[in-house]
């Protein structure tokens, strides 16, 4: 690494990733540090859409709405593996928001983002409708409109893969302990959290991109004045058996102004949220609670003919958004758009703190921030990342379906669900994962359940995995579907490897 850094991302969720791939592609000396896994907090919390938000018409966020529809379509072409097109029906209930209101929202929802590749939205009688079979008898009318799906870590994970192979030191479980100005450059101290060992490195800028831990970043590492004001909201999500067979995803209006998703979710599963609930404590031990639980479950059962209870959810999950404070009456109010506060002055190395911001805007949101640091540290070079895929992700037209055909007439030999979770992890990458085997026996030890050495290995050295956990909730979800057993395997098999092969060491 150079003597002195161009810049210190501190962060390794999305917004982090997103701004130390591009600076990366700039030709920058970046280093980007986080103090767990790669989006352990906030970006693996997400309903893990990429979507214009349609109901933040209604609190005239036009600009960021029309940010985020654009970005759709451009992230769909840059990573088609773990972003794929869903058609999301919302049933129409009388009491709630009026017929026409809603062709006004879809009407701007499907031009104000200069759509392309995803169909426009419609209205459709659901007695003739699949999506229709689940619910109450006395919904009749849906409308239907387009967004994306996303798997949210693993878009954090290739953002932060990019970065690395465009020249940025990426460094997991190393957490920022200080941060000081010496003049025009920012003296940064490292702890790695594995063995204690320390490291200085010198910045010309930093950029604080903690997500929930922002304002203690500032305050407590930076040593600063009280930051900004940081509102912390609670979104949680409950997964239960799935509850129809159809693909269409549901949106369904609450009285109480808020809407709730009803998502197909591996398979087997449908994924349920989310809450708005303003939250005070450490971010880093959020858990639903059962008012939420309750709350997901009687939102959900206003529409379905099968009712669920709280019995019923296999699993929960919850993050806080750090949303800018904006003073909203409400949690579900309060503005999802992106603040970015540059701290500096005459002889004063800059501080770039991120607030708020959607998974869907990060890679508007990394340009902005460039050109914020511009302002004070001269030309930075040209935004690049809007027509480059994220790796794995540069398959031919950006046709999912046809490269898998493709892929399955060159591999006959591996079973068709694991050549399907392969590629929608990894892409064009499976065929690194993969290392030229020609057999099941060139995956290597078989831990159950479809898990072999072979893509552990791949892992622990392309993408910092180093827990089950990593594995079974962040790179993947397969926590859901394998065995005691295999996660058994999975936790010695890991401990037998010693770590990563590729983990830095910081001293």
């Amino acid at each position: 690494m150079a003597d002195v850094l161009d810049i210190v991302v501190v962060g390794g969720g999305i917004n982090g990733a997103g701004i130390a791939r591009d600076a990366a592609g700039r030709g920058l000396s970046v280093l980007l540090c986080e103090k767990s896994d790669l989006a352990s907090a906030t970006s693996s919390a997400s309903t893990k859409l990429i979507h214009g938000g349609l109901r933040y018409l209604e609190y005239y966020e036009f600009r960021l709405v029309r940010e985020a529809l654009i970005e759709r379509e451009v992230l769909l072409r840059a990573a088609p593996h773990i972003i794929w097109p869903l058609r999301f029906v919302l049933p129409h209930n009388k009491g709630l928001r009026p017929a026409w209101m809603i062709r006004l929202g879809l009407f701007l929802y499907d031009h104000l983002g200069g759509r392309r590749l995803l169909p426009a939205s419609e209205g459709v009688d659901l007695r003739q409708h699949p999506a229709g079979e689940p619910l109450e008898a006395d919904l009749r009318k849906a409308f239907v409109y387009s967004d994306c799906w996303v798997q949210d870590s693993r878009l954090v994970v290739l953002n932060a893969m990019d970065a690395r192979e465009r020249g940025a030191e990426v460094l997991t479980r190393v957490e920022c302990v200080s941060a000081r100005r010496e003049g025009e450059r920012w003296r940064v101290l490292l702890r790695d959290l594995h063995n204690g060992h320390e490291r200085e490195v010198t910045a010309r800028a930093l950029v604080n991109a903690a997500g929930p831990w922002t304002a203690e970043f500032i305050e407590q590492r930076a040593g600063l004045n009280k930051a900004q004001s940081l509102r912390l909201v609670k979104g949680s999500h409950i997964v239960v058996p799935k509850l129809f067979d159809h693909d269409f995803p549901y949106i369904f209006q609450n009285p109480d102004g808020r809407i709730v998703f009803a998502i197909p979710y591996e398979g087997d599963f449908t994924l349920i949220g989310t809450t708005d609930v303003d939250f005070e404590g450490d971010p880093g031990q959020v858990r639903i609670s059962e008012a939420e639980v309750a709350y997901l479950c009687d939102a959900v059962n206003v529409y379905f003919k099968r009712k669920i209870a709280p019995a019923d959810v296999v699993w929960t999950y919850s993050g806080v958004r750090p949303l800018y404070d904006d003073d909203a009456k409400s949690a579900s109010s309060a503005t999802r758009d992106y603040v970015l506060e540059m701290e500096h002055g005459a002889g004063r190395a800059p501080l770039l703190s991120v607030f708020g911001g959607k998974i869907t805007t990060f890679r508007k949101l990394a340009e902005h921030a460039l050109a914020k640091l511009e302002e004070v540290l001269g030309p930075l070079g040209a935004p690049w990342t809007a027509e480059i895929s994220l790796p794995g992700g540069d398959i031919p037209g950006a046709d999912f379906e046809a490269y898998y055909k493709r892929f399955r007439e060159n591999h006959a030999w591996l079973p068709e669900h694991l050549a399907h979770r392969y590629l929608r992890s990894y892409g064009t990458r499976t065929e690194r994962l993969l290392g030229g085997a020609t057999g099941m026996a060139g995956l290597g030890e078989d831990l159950g359940d479809g898990l072999y050495a072979a893509e552990l290995t791949y892992l622990m050295h392309n993408e910092w995995v180093e827990t089950a956990d990593d594995l079974l909730w962040r790179r993947s979800k397969l926590g859901l579907h394998v065995s005691e057993d295999t996660k058994k395997n999975l936790t010695a098999w890991l401990d037998r490897q010693g770590g990563p092969a590729e983990r830095q060491e910081t001293a």
